[in-house]
């Protein structure tokens, strides 16, 4: 840390002088245009960012498969625009894994291909993105999976199941764009400035979409089974529909503190939401009470759903911990 007097020129305006070690490491010299953002009681100068599209380069020659597709993303969560892939020479089985990567991005297209490369280009204005908006549309797929996951439980119905494993696709691109766009607002003032989103808020939101992409991961796995399992017995049935409803109060809680503006209704639902985690463990004991009476199959796939249930319940309790500490008072 190094300290500088603020001095007065011209008799109104402030000036300081900027240490020359991070000048330099910075390109800033004589006629430099530098930023300024205002956060609260804090000011941030960042020399002036340029504002063409960020370019990247990987040399894909020894990934293939899962390994490339997760490259290409990582690439893209990163903060890259455009994003060039090459090796000596791009096999069949690569172009597919990038295609596949492509295809899980939301405004991702490849632009050119050559023998020895592949260009992917992202066609969204990332100033145009909003946090708020990817969360808010995680919040309904994710909500909408799990109360049809446990429709198609309770009434057989595989062609509901099926939807569901599918729509987890959009819970996942959601998830990346909420990952870049985060990431972009941890590197530059000027992003968080574009969102209108404190950071800190945006920390919030990133940590709650985390939790989301969970929950629709565990209506994923409740529909697999329902796929498996035939007619369930009614008192289960009877249960886990009392445990849906429930971990489905506190997510929805637990997301409505997340959005409050007020950080009273904040308070009341997020404590609300987490208090209501108790019936959980109680509606939980009484199902496997019950499940001892069952077939040890049957009775471990029924576990499993228990499991998925009270699991969102957790995920929906920890967004509630995340909404009263965005609610709580700031020093």
């Amino acid at each position: 840390m190094e300290t500088r007097k603020v001095q007065v020129t011209g008799g109104s305006t402030y000036t300081v002088s900027l240490p020359k070690t991070w000048a330099t490491d910075n390109d800033v010299s004589a006629g430099t245009t530098v930023e300024f953002y205002p956060e609260d009681d804090a000011l941030l100068l960042t020399p002036q960012s340029d504002t063409h599209r960020q370019e990247g380069t990987l040399d894909v020659t020894n990934l293939e498969g899962e390994r490339l597709t997760r490259a290409v993303m990582t690439m893209y969560v990163s903060g890259f625009d455009i994003i060039t892939l090459e090796a000596s020479r791009i096999t069949t089985d690569q172009r597919r894994a990038i295609r596949d990567a492509t295809q899980s991005l939301v405004g991702v297209e490849v632009l050119e291909e050559t023998t020895d490369s592949v260009v992917i280009q992202d066609l969204l204005d990332s100033s145009e993105l909003s946090i708020v908006n990817a969360v808010t549309r995680m919040r309904l797929i994710a909500q909408s999976m799990l109360e049809d996951a446990m429709t198609a439980l309770l009434e057989n119905d595989d062609d509901i199941a099926r939807d569901v494993i599918e729509r987890d696709d959009d819970v996942d691109r959601l998830w990346l764009v909420v990952s870049r766009i985060f990431r972009a607002t941890l590197r530059s003032p000027r992003a968080a400035e574009e969102l209108g989103v404190p950071r800190e808020d945006c920390f919030d939101y990133h940590s709650s979409a985390r939790q989301l992409e969970r929950v629709a991961d565990h209506a994923v796995k409740i529909s697999t089974l329902a796929l498996k399992l035939g007619e369930i017995p009614d008192d289960v049935a009877e249960g886990l529909t009392a445990l849906h409803d429930d971990a489905y109060d506190v997510l929805e809680k637990s997301m409505d503190a997340l959005f409050a503006e007020e950080s009273e209704e904040a308070n009341r639902l997020g404590h609300a939401a987490r208090e209501a985690i108790l019936d959980i463990d109680e509606h939980t004991r009484a199902i496997d009470d019950i499940l001892r009476e069952l077939d040890p199959v049957q009775a471990q796939s029924l576990g499993l759903i228990v499991d998925s249930l009270s699991r969102t319940a957790d995920y929906g309790g920890n967004i509630a911990e995340t909404a009263l500490q965005k609610a709580a008072p700031r020093p």
